[in-house]
């Protein structure tokens, strides 16, 4: 049973956070939506019910943050049940400032990772680093928060659909234009490998990932990791081959289309 309870999450401007909002709205949560603008909260609330309220939450912070966590005890009664980290920073300290809530609940905190949170990729390293972190933090603080009757999900989903592909798009052509001439002709099938991945990703609707979240929050025995979409699912079998497989498997590729 949902009982009203309450819960917060990061980044629900658009994708996942934004179908995650709502769609736990419609299953009967109290959902305090975070957001960076008042033209964002107002946007969400035309297509929310009145169990959504969308707050102002800047996740980089300390101040913003502590007033949230502040402006929640109070109209829970310090008893929250859940805690979405969608947005891509700002995972620890908005975790640290809900902890006391949450135990006071018993409730539950998912991590929103990727398919990089399951297998690194050659020219992600950096993100790939953070969503591995993201997935170490939820291992730990699976087993730490434990005895509190918490639970400590990851959910990894594939390719979701969301206009942050364009914005990427138009990120990299950018950044391209900066790159000098003999680097570009170095990393060549490098970036060919790159962008031929991203034309074969199949984008799953991001209420796929918000029916996952729905579960890790009303299953009584809900998993320790969602692996959402047919990607992320292969990056996870793709992860338990032999490391020396994996890189001759790629290199090959790579090499492929540098011919």
């Amino acid at each position: 049973m949902v009982n009203n309870k309450a819960i917060i999450i990061t980044g629900t401007s658009t994708g996942i956070g934004k179908a995650c909002a709502l769609h736990l709205a419609k299953e009967g949560f109290n959902v305090y939506a975070g957001v960076r603008n008042q033209a964002d909260g107002d946007n969400l609330k035309k297509e929310a019910s009145d169990r959504l309220t969308p707050i102002f939450l800047d996740v980089t912070n300390a101040e913003s943050i502590s007033a949230v966590a502040g402006v929640i005890e109070k109209e829970t009664d310090g008893n929250l049940f859940g805690l979405i980290n969608n947005a891509g920073i700002g995972l620890m300290a908005v975790t640290q400032a809900f902890i006391p809530m949450l135990r006071k609940g018993k409730g539950r905190i998912i991590n929103i990772g990727s398919t990089s949170s399951l297998l690194a990729f050659p020219g992600a390293s950096a993100y790939s680093a953070s969503k591995f972190a993201v997935r170490a933090i939820t291992d730990s603080l699976r087993v730490e928060l434990k005895p509190f009757g918490m639970s400590v999900i990851l959910v990894a989903p594939g390719a979701v659909e969301s206009e942050i592909w364009e914005k990427g798009k138009a990120y990299k052509k950018e950044l391209y234009k900066t790159i000098r001439p003999e680097i570009s002709q170095l990393y060549a099938p490098l970036i060919k490998f790159g962008d031929k991945m991203n034309g074969e990703l199949k984008k799953i609707p991001a209420d796929e990932v918000a029916k996952a979240v729905t579960h890790a929050f009303t299953s009584k025995k809900p998993k320790r990791y969602y692996i959402v979409g047919n990607d992320a699912k292969g990056a996870a079998k793709a992860a338990k081959l032999p490391k020396g497989l994996m890189d001759k498997n790629i290199l090959k590729r790579i090499q492929k289309l540098g011919q």
